[in-house]
């Protein structure tokens, strides 16, 4: 009697080790789909997707770009800006400037006016990049009082070899560069020369005809930058325009809750926020009006 259930158990055992790798075999052909092998149950080999690849290059990346919000704000825009961002999930965020009223040396105007924008920003899941513009640092209190709370104007990063160059267009205010920003770009253009793609952010877009008396430091930025592959984006304007300069893409984006008679696309004047896809052959630039964005309950945000 023991020598039967002892073969019992051997018997059992042996066929749960082969029954094993048939559940694993199963699983795999259960699993095959996301690798594109699944076979058709119908005789034909056709299948029910289209021969293009998958997206992933492990190097790409999405960010976001919000654009103006000062000049005569519109109370409730910006805020609800940063849900929808939200609801894009960027890798990060990033600014063409504006982002308070400013024009005052009153202290406790710019604390609270500073203080609102951050409760604001603080609600991203995302960081948040800022880059200062006539509104944020447009005289010399404003930007003693921006540079205790968030550090230099200038400065860049890189992230997955992209060079994110970020100029102050106020240094001093108004619409200037100064001398020590240009020695600053200098010698970041000279320790990244092979990084992918360069994106310079700048409020006032200085190489337009309007700066021309105002513009040779940007100039001398401008000629470093001709050599390496980048795009520029910038604001100021509260409309939206497109420029080529020296086979470069300058991009002037519109608003983000900034002063607008938003007349619409064709006149640049609308509300968005710009969504970039870095590739291997450089931005894929998509713009998003903020009238179109809504959560799953058909909400644009409170």
């Amino acid at each position: 009697m023991k020598k039967t259930k002892k073969l019992s158990a051997k018997l059992f055992l042996i066929s749960l080790l082969l029954f094993i790798p048939v559940l694993v075999q199963a699983e795999q052909k259960n699993s095959s789909v996301a690798n594109l092998t699944q076979k058709s149950t119908a005789s034909s080999s056709h299948v029910s997707w289209t021969d293009r690849p998958f997206l992933n290059n492990p190097m790409d990346f999405q960010f976001a770009i919000v654009s103006d919000r000062t000049g005569g704000h519109r109370t409730g825009v910006f805020s609800r800006a940063m849900h929808q961002v939200n609801l894009l999930q960027p890798e990060f965020v990033m600014s063409v400037g504006d982002l308070i009223e400013g024009a005052t040396t009153n202290l406790d105007i710019l604390k609270k006016e500073f203080n609102e924008m951050d409760s604001f920003l603080n609600t991203l899941k995302m960081r948040f990049f800022r880059v200062p513009g006539n509104h944020d640092i447009g005289n010399k209190t404003m930007l003693e009082v921006y540079r205790e709370r968030y550090g230099s104007p200038y400065y860049h990063f890189i992230y997955k070899d992209v060079l994110f160059l970020i100029v102050s267009t106020e240094d001093p205010p108004v619409s200037t560069i100064s001398d020590a920003q240009v020695e600053y770009v200098k010698k970041v253009l000279q320790d990244n020369k092979n990084v992918r793609w360069t994106c310079v952010f700048m409020h006032e877009p200085l190489f337009m005809k309007a700066y021309d008396k105002k513009n040779q430091n940007w100039l001398k930025i401008e000629k470093m930058l001709q050599d390496r592959p980048y795009n520029l984006f910038a604001g100021h304007y509260h409309g939206y325009a497109k420029f080529v300069r020296n086979g470069h893409k300058y991009i002037r984006l519109a608003t983000t809750g900034g002063a607008s008679n938003l007349s619409g696309v064709k006149n640049g004047a609308i509300d968005h926020v710009m969504w970039v896809t870095m590739t291997d052959k450089g931005p894929l630039i998509a713009n998003i009006a903020l009238s179109g964005l809504y959560d799953e309950d058909l909400k644009a945000g409170e």
